[in-house]
């Protein structure tokens, strides 16, 4: 019986890339306004980062849903209808984009199982990361194998929601109300969702500490309106 392959996880920044003012520099998603050669082009650089085909990138047109795909190949064009892909094939790149959303990079090492999840802030009030630890142990992981990086996102200091919206959200996935530095209603994404990973049995959750809005080398639809896409990338080696 063959090993499961090593996990790797990488998050991109905005630095390196062809794309052009407001998308400067590395903008990896094609559905923002940004010049479709320049995204290319700085998918084309990811892939030689990694050390991988470009064809073996898989990305995912996210609908602010709970839906989850298994993928078992490469995807041409980005897999429609879902905020999470999830795969057993060594070589297949997951990647989530975002810029304010949380990118959920999950794996088991030893049942060879991963998955990438974007979660903004109705994904998280339904749950992706909990689908998604399903999905996963639908495809051979135990949830306590499991492990998650919680990537760069806005935090709960800057995302001001209206008081409504938090309380909805927090009864979702409670902890993630906050108050913001305006001392306005807020949510921390990452903190509900970290919730919402140990309570599916999940054995580890290291967050990335980085705000999108307050760092200057991350995208941040919040701060700058006009902008373009990190990815989170996870795959088995």
């Amino acid at each position: 019986m063959s090993r499961p392959g090593r996990v790797r996880r990488v998050v991109t920044d905005r630095s390196g890339g062809a794309s052009a003012a407001p998308y400067d520099a590395f903008n990896l998603a094609v559905h923002v306004g940004d010049e479709p050669g320049a995204v290319q082009a700085n998918r084309v650089r990811l892939a030689g980062l990694l050390g991988v085909p470009v064809g073996d990138l898989v990305w995912m047109d996210p609908i602010h849903g709970r839906t989850v795909r298994r993928i078992d190949g490469p995807h041409a064009a980005a897999v429609s209808g879902c905020d999470g892909l999830v795969t057993t094939t060594p070589g297949l790149v997951l990647t989530a984009l975002s810029a304010d959303c949380v990118p959920i990079l999950l794996a088991d090492p030893g049942a060879g199982v991963i998955a990438a999840v974007h979660a903004g802030r109705t994904g998280v009030r339904l749950d992706v990361a909990g689908h998604a630890v399903a999905a996963m142990v639908a495809a051979g992981a135990s949830a306590g194998g499991i492990d998650a990086l919680l990537g760069p996102a806005i935090c709960g200091s800057c995302y001001e929601v209206p008081l409504a919206m938090q309380r909805d959200v927090d009864a979702a996935a409670p902890g993630s109300a906050s108050r913001t530095t305006r001392g306005t209603p807020g949510l921390d994404l990452r903190a509900g969702i970290r919730t919402q990973l140990m309570a599916a049995g999940v054995s580890q959750v290291v967050l990335d500490p980085r705000c999108t809005a307050e760092e200057p080398t991350l995208f941040s639809h919040r701060r700058d309106g006009i902008t373009g896409r990190q990815a989170g990338a996870v795959w088995l080696s």
